[in-house]
């Protein structure tokens, strides 16, 4: 491989990005004059090797020694520390929300699926039915650095690196064994966890002509409970606000003791809808659960697990053999057993049938009628939590593979590189317990085995529920993709500035999606549950390249990219046929660095993309999607027909979800343009102004717009018959749409000084996002705001970070900043009226979200000619508390505090000891 200078600047012309990451030197207390060997690389964003201090691109570089210095435990915490990234996926999103067990990124908080995340450059399996990674896959110890490319790629890398990328470059080169293990402790109790890696490797490629590296990691990840933290609790929220108490409430009709419908013989209308038990105790509800009209409702919030537990087993194989003078054959096998266990409230049973001749009816409801309402009654049915049966408990197994085999070589001057990859990802999703049957409970109900109005201290047989309750898989979703990509470049020709350098390439890869359900699922036996839909789609697509470096002059470069995409219909193998649009596109980007001295840089680029909507967006048949985050008020008048499909008090309703065929595939306008200082040497500053612009952009609305503008929306509502009683409850239908266009603006900075004082070497870092702008054409702006997408995007994010390093010693200090934003509006009871709760005057509040700072410390000490490295930290140093809210959509059932923007587990002291063998 020939190396070559494209230019040869030495270290203070680096340019510098979030955290303040540079190359690593050794200080000893004196600077020495000494420039560095610079190689050239691949780096982030670019097809062509080259020196990655000369970048016209922001690229952030995180290394390993600068991981560990975060006090970051696994990629997930990682990526969530950018200032760049904003509104992802974690876990809290799977209690009950749509998490589905993944973790991702999400770079400028535009959807996930708009960052590409790369595993040594390459595509890794997706984790959805588009382009979204599911990041627990990859084990932290066995990352040698990050890259993150902070604009869009569309030309380089395809079509869905639009918002930019995120590429995890693993360890290739390993001498001897090291072993190491974290023990993390909130000190609030709950949610422990502890880590062990173990990272071996022989021969060097310069000397050997090979190199293997074998590295094992397992995470433990223990749960945390609602009741384990103060902030989260309870659904029944008393707050003060300017000088007022208010009460909030967010709690469910599907209470224990539960509540009785009464029905009319002549009409099937609804007469009455009370509590048997709060009836025959002079109208005091039962614990966990308050007062509302003649019923109760239950604080389901309080019975949940507001975080996971999981365990990550990953075993990660890398390999390089020297096949010639010129050819080298790699190897890269990454395998991840992922299990994530969430646990929300027990069973909500809905409206379950009651025999009018049944001992229950006679006992608990029939006393508590009317003559004339006794006269009229037709039918009668209850709702009831199971709370004896325990938590709905769902455990995500999820298993990864992602295979790479390749050659890379040169010729010449043309350096050249080809592989294969081979991955795969299974998500099965397996009810544990708490689940339950709906023919064999409605049995045990009507036989009176169960008596669901009595209370639950009264609820003698523990083991009367166990045949109701369903144990086994109910889901499974795979994803295989096979890929196959080549790269070359070489020079063309010599400019004033340098060589012309040419880069090209293609890639193909064909990515299927198949959801299986069990026959449980398909006979819906759980209660209220409608049946799944199967589906197996397929789609392949390729893509041509080409890049072109231009040195124009010692001080300017030019670098022009175009690419090509064609992107086949999506086959529908279940139902033969094909789905969607056949499309291609022609997407370019240009990128320009003019060095106007030794000391300050100016940056540009401009570029283009072109996405396809994902195989579910596009084929998804109508299929059950679980309940509204939300309760919701019936939004039809008594005399419409819909009306009649809704719950007589506030309630979760049904979702059904829905793909459209005819979605047109989504474009993008991104542009950057930058400036890096570098006024003395180790000192650096980064500016970048970035804009990122789409069309068509495929969004479905929010449940809250559905239910705001029912007449607007009234083809959104559907029913959804319950197979309990017969009838039919409204259903809201979250269908795929291209909603118009969403753009976001805003500015990156990083600043970095470094001093060496005596013996004692200090740095000072900040880092951040501004974001100035943030609209869509569907929901408005989410910009410092609860938005209608049921999501904020913070105007500001930053990092600040100190370290000192004096001997064996280093001290690490982090100061992460959050902006404050507007909550979502919510209607809440006014306190000190005198009225009984739940029946107070009410009114419309926003709550005005404080700004957040967490501190984190760390210390590290290392001895033994560095063999041995011992850490100690403490996370959440203040033992900051998530800020109230009041939202009810957008996360999972946690209640009180959204759990996406908060820090759950509270001060966290953690120890860390790493040993080389």
């Amino acid at each position: 491989m020939i190396i070559r200078d494209i230019k040869r600047h030495t270290l203070t012309r680096f340019r510098a990005a979030a955290f303040g990451v540079t190359l690593a030197t050794t200080l000893t207390g004196e600077v020495t004059a000494q420039k560095p060997v610079l190689e050239e690389i691949v780096v982030t964003g670019s097809a062509i090797r080259r020196i990655d201090l000369d970048q016209a691109l922001p690229v952030t570089v995180l290394n390993a020694s600068a991981i560990r210095s975060t006090g970051v435990s696994n990629v997930n915490e990682l990526i969530e520390k950018l200032p760049a990234m904003q509104n992802m996926t974690v876990p809290a999103d799977s209690v009950g929300g749509g998490g589905g067990g993944i973790r991702t990124a999400n770079l400028r908080g535009i959807g996930e699926e708009y960052t590409l995340s790369l595993l040594n450059g390459r595509r890794m399996s997706p984790a959805t039915s588009g382009s979204t990674i599911d990041l627990s896959s990859i084990p932290l110890a066995a990352v040698e650095r990050v890259e993150i490319l902070r604009d869009g790629a569309s030309a380089l890398y395809g079509s869905d690196a639009i918002a930019g990328v995120v590429n995890f470059i693993l360890k290739d080169s390993v001498e001897g064994i090291t072993v190491s293990s974290r023990f993390d402790e909130p000190l609030a109790g709950g949610g422990r966890s502890f880590t062990v890696d173990v990272v071996g490797g022989l021969g060097d490629p310069a000397t050997d002509g090979y190199s293997f590296v074998l590295a094992y990691s397992r995470e433990d990840q223990g749960a945390l409970a609602a009741a384990d933290r103060t902030f989260s609790e309870s659904g029944f929220v008393a707050f003060s606000e300017g000088g007022r108490d208010y009460y909030f409430e967010n709690s469910s009709a599907n209470a224990i003791p539960g509540n009785a419908f009464v029905y009319a013989e002549s009409n099937g209308g609804r007469i009455r809808f009370f509590n048997p038990d709060r009836a025959q105790n002079g109208g005091v509800c039962a614990p966990q659960t308050t007062p509302s009209g003649e019923s109760c409702r239950f604080d389901y919030t309080s019975t949940l697990e507001i975080l996971p537990e999981h365990e990550r087993d990953s075993i990660f194989v890398n390999g390089r053999v020297r096949i010639g003078d010129n050819l080298t054959g790699f190897a890269t096998v990454l395998h991840t057993a992922n299990e994530q266990i969430s646990r929300i409230a027990p069973y909500p049973t809905g409206e379950v049938p009651l025999p009018l001749d049944s001992d229950v009816v006679r006992s608990e409801v029939l006393p508590h009628l009317t003559p004339d309402e006794l006269a009229a009654a037709g039918a009668i049915t209850g709702t009831w939590r199971a709370l004896p049966g325990g938590n709905r408990t769902r455990a995500h197994d999820i298993e990864t593979t992602n295979a790479t085999f390749g050659l890379e070589g040169s010729r010449g001057d043309l350096d050249y590189q080809v592989g294969m990859t081979l991955a795969s990802m299974s998500n099965p999703s397996d009810y544990l317990t708490g689940w339950l049957i709906r023919d064999t409970f409605v049995d045990l109900v009507g036989s009176g085995r169960i008596n669901i109005f009595a209370n639950h201290s009264e609820f003698m047989d523990g083991d009367a529920l166990a045949p109701a309750i369903y144990s086994g898989n109910w889901s499974v979703t795979d994803t295989t993709m096979h890929a196959f990509n080549g790269t070359a470049s070489m020079p063309l020709f010599e400019l004033a500035g340098g060589e012309a350098m040419l880069a090209v390439g293609a890639d193909w890869r064909e990515t299927e999606y198949e959801h299986t359900i069990s026959k449980a699922n398909a006979d819906a036996i759980l209660l209220y549950a409608a049946p799944g839909t199967p589906y197996l789609m397929e789609r392949a697509q390729y893509g041509i390249f080409v890049e072109l470096l231009l040195s124009l002059a010692d001080r300017l470069e030019l670098t022009a990219s175009l690419r090509h995409d064609e992107i086949d219909a999506v086959e529908d193998r279940l139902g033969g046929r094909t789905i969607g649009l056949h499309d291609h596109d022609l997407t370019y980007k240009l990128a320009t660095m003019f060095d106007a001295t030794d000391r300050v840089s100016f940056r540009a680029s401009f570029g283009t993309g072109f996405k396809a909507p994902s195989m579910r967006q596009i084929g998804q048949p109508r299929t059950a999607g679980g309940y509204t985050s939300g309760d919701y008020l019936c939004p039809f008048e008594a005399h419409d027909p819909l009306a009649a499909l809704c719950w007589p008090d506030e309630a979760q309703y049904p979702v059904f979800r829905e793909g459209h065929e005819g979605l047109r595939f989504e474009t993008s306008e991104q542009w950057n343009v930058g400036v890096v200082l570098t006024p003395w040497d180790d000192f650096d500053a980064t500016i970048d102004y970035w804009s990122i612009e789409l069309e068509n952009f495929v969004s479905s609305l929010t449940e809250a717009q559905i239910f705001a503008d029912p007449v607007k929306y009234r083809h959104l509502f559907t029913s959804m018959t319950n197979l309990s009683t017969g009838r039919d409850d409204l259903a809201i239908i979250k269908a795929f749409v291209n909603v118009g266009r969403k753009r976001t603006k805003g500015i990156d900075f990083a600043v970095n000084k470094g001093f060496v004082l005596g013996g004692v070497y200090l740095k000072l870092g900040v880092s951040g996002t501004w974001i100035g702008d943030s609209v869509s054409s569907l929901t408005g702006s989410s910009l410092g705001r609860f938005g209608e997408d049921a999501e904020v995007v913070f105007e500001r994010l930053v990092v600040a970070f100190a370290t000192i390093e004096h001997g064996n010693f280093a001290h690490n200090l982090w100061i992460n900043y959050r902006s404050g934003y507007d909550d979502q509006m919510q209607t809440v009871e006014i306190l000190g009226t005198g009225a009984v709760l739940g029946r107070g005057p009410r009114t419309q509040i926003q709550l005005d979200i404080d700004e957040q700072y967490i501190l984190d410390y760390q210390l590290r000490y290392t001895t033994l000619g560095d063999r041995l490295g011992l850490t100690v930290g403490i996370n959440n140093l203040t033992d900051e508390a998530p800020p109230l809210s009041l939202r009810d959509e957008g996360a999972g059932h946690q209640v009180g505090w959204d759990p996406r923007y908060s820090d759950a587990y509270g001060q966290t002291v953690y120890l860390g000891a790493e040993y080389a063998l």
